[in-house]
């Protein structure tokens, strides 16, 4: 298939370049044709500013489900999501943490099955590609029944969520992740029975029968944390993934409890432990890295270890700010992920990474709005394994996002300051078009696969009132 869509502004990595013309064929950009005052014959017409499209570099789908349902003040050790009713009023305020925001999310993760985490994820997904996101890092540990059960289909959840992102219209790399403890070596929790295979050869074995379900998947492995997975078995999953070339992420030093840990139980920070192990690289991401020491954060850099900074997740969970300047410095690329989705926005999370920056350091201008944007898109796609996404030139896919120049939020600019005007002023909420692979997702803030997203999110998080159904 041949079409041309022309841009009336796009971001060409660092300029904003007016009249833009994007031929596609077969789902690739083919050539970039600038100074195209008007839309040619034919031409498929963006209004506002086009960027590469942004990928989710860290994403828990069905944490969806707990948006709105595990803030502070609540008043009771439950959420409305499985009592059925909102917190009374006059209820105490109670103070919370991310560890008893942990046990809410256990409790949905044992409602899930692969039927209804399909439809959750689609209505997540589909979320997130009328955000402008057009590739998503599935960090994906829920693999089997409660209780540990193994499905029929062993892989069933994790096909769920690559057929639900096929029909939500996003790319995905599917994270499949190895959990195999409840902390440094001790036996999984009942709750987390489900997260585990018991050894990672056991979980190598799985997961290598697991096939992506079309050219919108991709495979990659994760450890879960230096908490969930012994020490001895690390190397283990990261040998899986060498063997692939595959992209492999990790949950690292998110809070200071887990450094304590791992210092108890091997005289070492997780990051040490991790290189000690083979797990970091340049193929591998370290998801949040909140927590760093100085060696910490040189031997992320020395080793091109891609650091996934999730902002809006961090603070919403108290986890704290993490050294996202000196880690770069150091020589790691950054990415962006939207994690909990207490909210899912990339501009959002790439303002944040910026503006926390600034509280922390009392200084502006820590990066520009490019290099925002380069985390955003073509440094995201990377750590998930899609170098061939995340810009906008020949031969890259077809993927890419539109934004409004004339909402309230950011009208008034020059459009050559788009990127600005994008990472310090837009939203979600102003993203009008997403293309992948060169199909029109997003066509004027709707839609195109999910006819309405609200419901469809609506009816799979109430879905998740009902008990579990019995293991296949």
């Amino acid at each position: 298939m041949q079409l041309t869509y022309w841009a009336e502004h796009a971001w060409l990595d660092p300029a904003v370049e007016p009249g833009v013309a994007l031929d596609v064929t077969d789902g690739r950009i083919t050539a970039v044709r600038t100074g195209v005052a008007a839309p040619p014959p034919g031409a498929v017409v963006l209004r506002g500013l086009t960027l590469p499209g942004l990928a989710n570099a860290h994403s828990h789908a069905f944490h969806r489900a707990l948006r709105g349902h595990v803030q502070v003040g609540s008043g009771t050790g439950s959420p409305p999501l499985m009592r059925g009713t909102g917190a009374a009023e006059g209820a105490s305020f109670v103070p919370d943490s991310f560890w008893t925001w942990r046990k809410v999310m256990y409790d949905v993760a044992a409602r899930l099955t692969p039927e209804n985490y399909f439809a959750l994820a689609r209505a997540a997904y589909a979320e997130m590609a009328l955000a402008g996101i057009t590739c998503v890092g599935e960090f994906h540990y829920v693999h089997h029944a409660p209780g540990g059960t193994r499905y029929t289909d062993p892989n069933a959840m994790g096909d769920a969520l690559m057929a639900a992102a096929a029909e939500a219209g996003i790319r995905i790399t599917l994270l499949d992740t190895a959990y195999l403890s409840s902390g440094f070596g001790a036996p999984p929790e009942p709750h987390q029975l489900r997260f585990s295979d018991g050894t990672a050869d056991a979980w190598a074995e799985r997961v290598s029968a697991l096939k992506p379900g079309g050219d919108h998947a991709r495979l990659g492995a994760a450890v879960h944390s230096v908490r969930a997975v012994p020490a001895g078995q690390l190397a283990g999953v990261a040998a899986w993934a060498e063997e692939r070339q595959a992209p492999l992420h990790v949950h690292l030093s998110e809070q200071t409890a887990e450094n304590d840990a791992c210092h108890a139980a091997h005289g070492c920070t997780p990051t040490r432990l991790l290189a000690d192990h083979g797990v970091l690289g340049p193929r591998t991401s370290a998801v949040h890295a909140t927590h760093l020491t100085d060696e910490d954060v040189r031997l992320l850099g020395g080793t091109r270890t891609t650091v996934c900074m999730c902002p809006t997740t961090e603070r919403d969970l108290a986890d704290g700010i993490g050294p996202a300047v000196a880690v770069q410095r150091a020589g790691s690329p950054l990415s962006l992920g939207s994690d909990s989705h207490a909210v899912v926005d990339l501009f959002e999370e790439a303002r944040a990474m910026e503006l926390d920056e600034r509280l922390r350091t009392r200084t502006r201008g820590h990066w520009t709005a490019a290099a925002l944007l380069r985390a955003a898109t073509t440094d995201g796609h990377a750590s998930l394994g899609w170098p061939e996404a995340g810009r906008l030139e020949a031969g890259a896919l077809a993927d890419f996002t539109t934004v409004a120049l004339d909402s309230v939020r950011t009208a008034g600019p020059s459009p050559l300051l788009g990127a600005e005007t994008a990472v310090f002023a837009a939203t979600a909420a102003d993203v009008r078009h997403t293309v992948v692979g060169g199909r029109h997702v997003v066509r004027d803030g709707a839609h195109q696969l999910v006819p309405d997203v609200p419901r469809a999110l609506a009816d799979s998080i109430a879905a998740l009132s009902a008990p579990p159904a019995p293991s296949a």
